[in-house]
């Protein structure tokens, strides 16, 4: 009887991997069907032919990774290879001359600013954790939160939202998800307060990068388009419009977290083992050493991230450091390195290049231009800026999104210009719908303790919310007042 039921559980599973495969196939071929029906339909005498493949491949992108008919990382590698080749295709055609100027920068995206932040990012984490300064950091953290899960996630999330604006998110998002690890190690996967915890930190870090100048790229933007149109935006006047909004909306994203996840009856007991160990021992004592090799090196990368000003070199540059020196140091060894998130590495900069094809060829632009054939209520356009933005930094670079709509923003309500780079730059922060949508969702994803429909609840959510608490209060400060 134990024999049959084992052959039977062996048919049973050895089946549903091929519903599984055949399922995939059809998604697949889905997509790529939906994706040809939305381009036909899409497709106007004014876009050539590189802005036809860019809208195909955006309408494909987007089913798979919402559908999981290939993993997420396959779907940016595949991003990549089809601008190139497309590209190439295309150009040696109508420029054969300059076809490689058309494309180097697709290739370029594997070596962003943002592939280095996060894997600098990463190392930290890793040594972090291999030295157990993750369980510290952890423990000064939740240290007075009390066991209410839901107070334990407000504190994560509000520490988590205000590093995030004075350093940069991603850097934030792998060091909180890091110190919460090992909590996270002991609970089952599929926990409530597990996937509460990871996507509320990835969530108030990108929030949270709304409050200062520096927090996220598409602050800059917006206040260096309103500084040359003769409106002065400094740091103080920003934070004194971003730090209020960003506490609101991560509380508002607390709250949606909290009623879905957490129960108000539930207590949460978070112990860390503590291993008692002869201050004389030898092994001790190199452990000692190590953490403070990794504080040296972590305290020398946050004043440089954050002092990036006064001395000028990007933070990309910044996040070397610690790449360097935790490797010499023999603190990340070559086998760390393997076990790094490399496929989230490859995921985003899939992102990244789908992002910049969109923007270099024209295919944003071509289509937000429209928005000024019809003559719309001011506010209604506002709102109508709002929530492109958010469409549109789910699925291509929110600093890419900024820079296409900022300036037309600003000619399109030359009446009142303040307003619309700074609806668009803060509205920038509230895409949260797919993994690839920011940075620090796809650090969260890459722990493999969330799925893509994971985050769907929140993003969609936030943003429908975001944007209009944006707007509203924008014009409440600069329109109504």
């Amino acid at each position: 009887m134990s024999d049959s039921r084992a052959v039977s559980l062996k048919l049973m599973s050895h089946i549903q991997k091929v519903v599984d495969v055949q399922s995939r196939v059809i998604y697949f071929l889905l997509c790529i069907i939906f994706s040809f029906i939305l381009t036909y339909f899409m497709y106007e005498p004014g876009l050539d032919q590189a802005q036809v493949y860019v809208l195909f491949l955006l309408f494909l992108a987007i089913g798979l990774w919402v559908t999981e008919a290939i993993p997420p990382f396959a779907v940016g590698l595949m991003v990549f290879g089809f601008l190139i080749f497309a590209m190439n295709s295309h150009y040696s055609q109508v420029d054969p001359e300059n076809v490689r100027e058309h494309y180097v920068g697709y290739i370029n995206s594997w070596s962003s600013s943002v592939i280095w932040l996060m894997l600098g990012g990463f190392f930290i984490a890793e040594a972090m954790s291999k030295t157990q300064l993750d369980k510290v950091v952890f423990e000064l953290s939740i240290s007075r939160l009390g066991t209410s899960p839901r107070r334990v996630l407000l504190g994560l999330m509000l520490t988590t939202a205000l590093f995030s604006m004075i350093m940069s998110n991603t850097a934030t998002t792998a060091m909180m998800i890091a110190s919460v690890l090992p909590f996270l190690n002991t609970v089952d996967s599929n926990a409530p307060i597990s996937k509460a915890i990871l996507i509320g930190i990835a969530g108030a870090a990108t929030i949270g990068g709304m409050g200062t100048l520096i927090g996220s790229p598409p602050n800059a933007i917006a206040a260096e388009a309103l500084n040359n149109h003769g409106i002065s935006m400094g740091f103080l006047e920003w934070m004194m419009i971003g730090f209020p909004l960003s506490l609101i909306l991560t509380g508002l994203f607390w709250l949606m977290l909290s009623r879905k996840y957490l129960s108000k009856k539930d207590k949460l007991v978070i112990e860390i083992e503590k291993k008692s160990i002869p201050v004389d021992d030898e092994s001790y004592k190199f452990e000692k050493i190590k953490k403070r090799i990794v504080l040296g090196v972590l305290a020398l990368t946050l004043l440089l991230w954050l002092t990036e000003k006064l001395h000028g070199i990007p933070a990309s540059v910044v996040s070397l450091l610690p790449i360097i020196l935790l490797t010499m140091s023999g603190i990340v060894n070559a086998d760390d390195v393997r076990k790094l998130p490399w496929d989230t590495l490859m995921l985003v900069a899939g992102g990244l290049s789908l992002g910049l094809a969109i923007k270099e060829t024209g295919l944003a632009a071509y289509y937000v231009e429209k928005i000024a054939d019809f003559d719309l209520n001011f506010i209604v356009l506002v709102l109508l800026f709002a929530f492109v933005t958010v469409i549109l930094s789910n699925v291509m670079s929110n600093t890419a999104t900024a820079t296409v709509l900022i300036p037309l923003g600003i000619i399109l309500t030359y009446q009142n210009p303040i307003v619309l780079p700074l609806v668009i730059g803060l509205s920038a922060s509230t895409a949260l719908f797919l993994p690839i949508s920011t940075p620090p969702n796809a650090i969260a994803y890459s722990t493999g303790k969330l799925e893509q429909k994971d985050f769907r609840f929140g993003g969609l959510v936030l943003g429908i919310l975001g944007p209009l608490i944006i707007t509203g209060i924008i014009l409440l400060i600069f329109v109504l007042f």
